[in-house]
């Protein structure tokens, strides 16, 4: 069967890495993109260029209507969905609860929790054994802040990575039954251009220290854990959490 992945917000960090590998592990690959076109296309050609099949599209996955059209041209373009990495995030200025509006916290909702919730309910309808589909697998990319909390910093956006990891419980329980399993990564600190979104782009060099192995981590390191979720490796893993953040 062939086997096609979406991965959300996937022009670059973590997400263009996902997408590369995921191409060079055999999935045609869609590649998501809120404005960066021009990422998004280089990445689609580098795909191309190794022999891949790739197709990049616009879409704004915290908006309905935009999430319906990705997912037909997927079906359109590609086939039936057989995996998907809810991977899109927005990080805002670094600030306190007291100085945050209404218009910020709506921003950080909709892109980091109502996108996964939206992609995730038309991967299953799609996936999903009882309604006609092969199964297949969800990875959600959460943050180690839904750990500890992002007080002073983010409070907005580790709030929203920890109603992420809520929602991988309890969708695997949800839909396990119909052959789709459901899983979750917890990045640490790591090189991608979100910390430049939240005013600190030396983030990671500045913390690096705090890591108990020493430094922080690639995106590539993340992507590895995403295929091996969605690989027959990981069979029998469903409804996990796992942390990749050097163990801090």
């Amino acid at each position: 069967m062939k086997q096609v992945i979406l991965v959300t917000g996937s022009g670059r960090g973590i997400g263009a890495a996902t997408a590369l590998l995921a191409s060079r592990r055999g999935y045609a690959v869609c590649i998501n993109y809120h404005s960066n076109a021009a990422a998004a296309e280089r990445l689609r050609a580098q795909i191309v260029a190794e022999g891949g099949e790739a197709i990049a599209i616009q879409a704004d996955v915290g908006v309905e209507a935009d999430v319906l059209r990705l997912f037909s041209t997927i079906d359109e373009e590609l086939g039936p969905l057989t995996a998907l990495v809810n991977n899109v995030g927005v990080l805002e200025q670094q600030g306190k609860l007291a100085d945050m509006s209404a218009e910020r916290l709506q921003r950080v909702f909709n892109t980091n929790i109502l996108s996964y919730f939206l992609c995730s309910r038309e991967a299953v309808r799609r996936m999903s054994k009882a309604r006609g589909g092969q199964g297949g697998g969800i990875v959600n990319v959460s943050s180690g802040a839904a750990r500890h909390g992002g007080g002073n910093v983010y409070i907005d956006y580790a709030a929203s990575k920890g109603a992420v990891d809520v929602m991988t419980l309890g969708l695997s329980k949800e839909v396990g039954p119909e052959g789709i399993r459901v899983n979750c990564v917890r990045p640490g600190i790591i090189y991608t251009e979100i910390h430049a979104s939240g005013g600190d782009p030396g983030r990671v060099d500045k913390l690096a220290s705090t890591v108990p192995l020493g430094r922080g981590g690639q995106p590539e390191e993340i992507a590895e854990t995403i295929l091996w979720l969605l690989s027959e490796q990981a069979s029998y893993v469903s409804g996990a959490i796992i942390d990749a953040a050097g163990a801090r």
